[in-house]
């Protein structure tokens, strides 16, 4: 072939490349979106190893912390629990716990939307026993609160997506106002561990290394000496006396 042979078949391939297509063709090159309904689960996460602890229409598998049934501050309303914040806060046995089984080390996803001026908590590794009034007293924390509104000035470790009164939170940029829904994330392992929140890392942590235990022992836990006495434990829900939703409630053991 002549060189302007090959010139001309150059030109004529690139314009076909940045002409439109047609349908047919659009449709062999888009990548096809999966989406996935809330309260479920993809083949692919099923796969993982996956599972839910919420599927959207009841209250099976929770029940009160120390108890034996679902409190009645907890409701099903649009597809998430709701806590109505109407135990009047901690140690009123508002609390829920997802009593089939325990978690050691794991990866959890929940979507969750506060009340305004609202405060509540997502706790694991919590420990049941009738000297315990609350998970708080057991598990640690990933704090969830309006932290726009909340009336009082908050402490930078009670602040939201804190390892509460453990790591103090980076939330620059991905804080939403009372009343959207968040996606929250914990990663819990003894190699290196993280909360997240709306995609963005707040903290990370090493569990048991020097640095951990210094802040376990000092400051607020001082008069909580059970404080993470266990290594693996129950997932916990808090009402802290304000309407708290959850969905989307899901967690694989790593």
């Amino acid at each position: 072939m002549k060189r302007s042979s090959i010139a001309v078949a150059a030109m004529l391939a690139m314009a076909w490349a940045c002409s439109p297509k047609t349908t047919e063709e659009t449709a062999e090159i888009t990548e096809e979106v999966v989406v996935v309904a809330d309260n479920s689960l993809s083949e692919e996460e099923k796969a993982a190893g996956w599972m839910l602890l919420f599927d959207g229409t009841s209250m099976e598998g929770w029940r009160a912390f120390n108890g034996d049934s679902t409190p009645p501050n907890w409701i099903i309303e649009d597809g998430a629990m709701k806590g109505l914040g109407a135990t009047g806060g901690e140690d009123f046995g508002g609390d829920v716990v997802f009593g089939p089984m325990e978690f050691e080390e794991f990866e959890m996803e929940f979507t969750w939307k506060i009340s305004p001026g609202g405060n509540s908590g997502v706790f694991y590794h919590v420990v049941e026993d009738p000297k315990y009034k609350a998970p708080y007293y057991t598990g640690p924390e990933y704090q969830v609160i309006d932290q726009l509104g909340f009336a009082q000035p908050l402490e930078d470790w009670q602040s939201i997506g804190a390892d509460y009164a453990m790591y103090v939170p980076d939330y620059e940029g991905v804080v939403k106002p009372a009343g959207e829904w968040n996606t929250s994330k914990i990663i819990f392992s003894t190699q290196g561990s993280s909360y997240w929140l709306n995609g963005k890392k707040t903290v990370e942590f090493i569990p048991y290394s020097d640095d951990w235990n210094t802040r376990r022992n000092s400051g607020k836990w001082n008069d909580f000496p059970d404080y993470k006495i266990a290594k693996k434990g129950l997932i916990a829900l808090q009402d802290h006396g304000d309407a708290v939703w959850f969905k989307n409630i899901k967690i694989r053991p790593l």
